[in-house]
């Protein structure tokens, strides 16, 4: 992640450089960075086995214009070759003899060539004749026409839409060819994708781009994202697309469905999954039904909006700490301390709409032990069999127009303790929200905002909750590939009481303050951190020792670890997903821990103090005053000629 306003800095390129999660290499070094950025261009991360961009589509803007262009160059050939043929066929005279003498094929052709592209060098190589001269006349007119033929020809193809998204296609393939660091594909550029690409460039990830709609791909030539973005408008359930998006690069390391069509996302997923099972698919879905069946195709991850939500407001009625934590955690770099809400946790909710998401939150709430009254004006409205029924005898519908006050009377809405709005039309969710609000002020408000341009009035709404489901898709996408670690973190995280999250909201915001810092892996190898290598045999290796201030040992960074695991270093790469869970977890690890060989870390902080710990992690120099504050010269030569004795493993 990149660092807060104020304190940030960008991203350094080997980050940049590494897959989505891998830990970085110490950026103090400069030697280490340079081989590094020299070396990552040259080994991509995966491996394709099932190529699947054909050559002639790449060719077909070439074949277009051959085709198209056919009869005029066969008419501008014949044209001059008429006019050449005639030309040399003309009587004329020498001047300086007087006797008859023709052109040459040559001085022909050589006239015909300077008098139809209108250059005009006069008669040469002698004057002409008047038949010479009618001649030329005649293939004068003869070429505009010709000429005439061929540009309008060219101009039209121009404007042709299948030529234009020919030239598209081939220069976007060429885009994607050329691209020689790892890349996200990001299929579906809607809102979600937008937030979700705007996230990425701030990281510095590279991302490709497909989606239906021309105009979303236009807009990213006008976007403000730091790095370029190929795009590419087309059917994002087609194979060939995805292909030529990218999939079948060896630097393509995940791919994300995020269209609002859940049967084209199932159709994304399945052809990632199939034809490249060695990286991650992120699928976004709000139908339980279309979600197993994005299950069956592999161990794809599902991001349902409306289940995210009602599970969210779940931790919410256990731990409102808890869930500040994970609200602030996913928000991304530089986002404030959101504020604690405490939902009631006992007493009836209304929930008006009882389409996919209602039945989410009745379900959630329910199972929380709430009593919910739903208001739905459809009577058997279509029901997704992939929802299981909420309780018997806690939940009551009653059936009308939630905007009519007798409805919300029915509904005993001053008696309620929440409301929900949350029907697919903002106007009615802002009024009925307004309305409850007006009868009963004490009640906890949530709701659902359906289009991006109503924020304004939603905010204005001051509500205790808000679903925004493009922003719910994003944030965890973002979690789950940008940072493996903190998709980790946060999936533990609900396992704890709201006390330990209070405290390790309080240490976060002491150590880094009220705004997000940068959340950055450290891998404890021979690669991630060389000169530890030794002490961590030692088995001495204490995490509170790492963290100590390399220019003042006896105070400590301003560093946070949010989670340790341990144990998967062995494991194959294809289970090292977002989101499965291997290995051995501590989350908020103490200074007490003892580090090993292998260890995985996420650490929470500013710039100043990553370079502090990064310099710990490369220079022995550094990490010998760190850990037994002894000053020793930084260069072998200098430790030679000085006699500096090496330290003892585990002091």
């Amino acid at each position: 992640m990149t660092d807060p306003p104020g304190r940030g800095e960008r991203t350094p390129a080997s980050s940049r450089r590494g897959r989505p999660g891998r830990s970085t290499a110490p950026t103090s070094n400069p030697l280490r960075v340079f081989w590094r950025q020299l070396w990552a261009a040259d080994q991509p991360p995966g491996r394709v086995t099932r190529p699947l961009a054909s050559g002639p589509e790449q060719q077909a803007a070439i074949f277009l214009v051959l085709r198209r262009m056919r009869a005029p160059l066969i008419t501008l050939i014949v044209i001059f070759t008429v006019s050449v043929v005639g030309l040399a066929f003309m009587p004329g005279v020498d001047p300086t003899t007087g006797q008859p003498q023709r052109l040459t094929p040559f001085d022909a052709f050589y006239v015909v060539s300077y008098t139809a592209t209108t250059i005009g060098f006069g008669e040469l190589p002698v004057p002409f004749t008047t038949a010479q001269r009618m001649w030329v006349t005649f293939v004068i007119y003869l070429s505009v026409v010709g000429w005439a033929y061929a540009i309008g020809t060219l101009l039209s193809l121009l404007q042709d839409r299948s030529f234009r998204a020919a030239l598209a296609r081939q220069r976007f393939g060429r885009e994607v060819a050329r691209l020689r660091e790892p890349f996200l594909l990001v299929a579906g550029f809607g809102r979600a994708g937008e937030l979700l690409g705007r996230s990425l460039d701030d990281l510095g990830q590279q991302f490709v781009v497909l989606d239906a709609e021309q105009e979303r791909i236009d807009a990213l030539d006008l976007s403000s994202f730091h790095q370029e973005i190929p795009g590419l408008a087309g059917d994002v359930a087609d194979p060939q697309q995805l292909a030529r998006a990218g999939l079948d690069s060896p630097y393509c390391v995940g791919v994300v469905a995020l269209t609002d069509d859940d049967e084209v996302n199932l159709a994304v997923t399945m052809a990632a999954t199939l034809l490249r099972p060695d990286i991650p698919v992120v699928a976004r879905t709000t139908s339980r039904a279309v979600g197993r069946r994005i299950q069956s195709f592999g161990r794809a991850s599902i991001i349902n909006p409306f289940d995210r939500f009602g599970d969210h407001l779940r931790v919410a009625l256990r731990a409102p700490a808890t869930f500040q934590l994970i609200t602030w955690l996913q928000a991304g770099p530089g986002a404030p301390l959101p504020a604690r809400s405490s939902p009631p946790t006992s007493g009836r909710w209304i929930i008006c709409g009882y389409g996919r998401f209602g039945r989410e939150m009745t379900i959630d709430l329910t199972a929380e032990g709430l009593e919910v009254t739903v208001i739905e004006p459809r009577k058997n409205r279509g029901q997704d069999p992939g929802h299981p029924a909420p309780g018997p005898g806690s939940t009551e519908i009653v059936h009308g127009d939630g905007s009519e006050p007798d409805v919300l009377a029915e509904a005993d809405l001053p008696n309620a303790v929440g409301f929900v709005a949350g029907t697919d039309n903002d106007t009615t969710n802002l009024w009925m929200l307004a309305a409850a609000r007006s009868i009963n002020p004490h009640l906890f408000l949530a709701g659902r905002q359906n289009r991006p341009a109503n924020a304004p009035l939603y905010a204005a709404m001051d509500l205790d909750s808000l679903l925004v489901p493009a922003e719910t898709v994003a944030h965890e996408v973002y979690a789950q590939l940008s940072t493996p670690l903190l998709w980790r973190f946060l999936q533990e995280v609900p396992g704890h009481d709201n006390a330990w999250s209070e405290a390790l909201i309080d240490r976060l915001t002491t150590d880094c303050g009220r705004h997000l810092p940068a959340l950055w892996p450290v891998r404890l190898t021979p690669d991630g951190a060389p000169a530890l290598t030794e002490w961590l045999d030692s088995g001495t290796a204490r995490l509170g020792q790492l963290l100590r201030d390399p220019d003042d040992r006896d105070a400590r960074l301003p560093v946070v670890p949010l989670i340790l695991v341990r144990g998967r270093s062995g494991a194959p790469r294809g289970a090292r997903r977002a989101g499965e869970r291997s290995g051995e977890v501590i989350l908020a690890p103490g200074d007490d821990v003892v580090l090993q060989a292998g260890d995985e870390l996420l650490f929470a902080g500013h710039a100043v103090e990553r370079r502090e710990l990064e310099g710990t992690l490369a220079v022995e120099a550094t990490r010998e005053y760190v850990v037994t504050g002894r000053q020793v010269p930084a260069s072998w030569i200098w430790r030679r000629l000085s006699r500096t004795p090496p330290s003892p493993p585990g002091r």
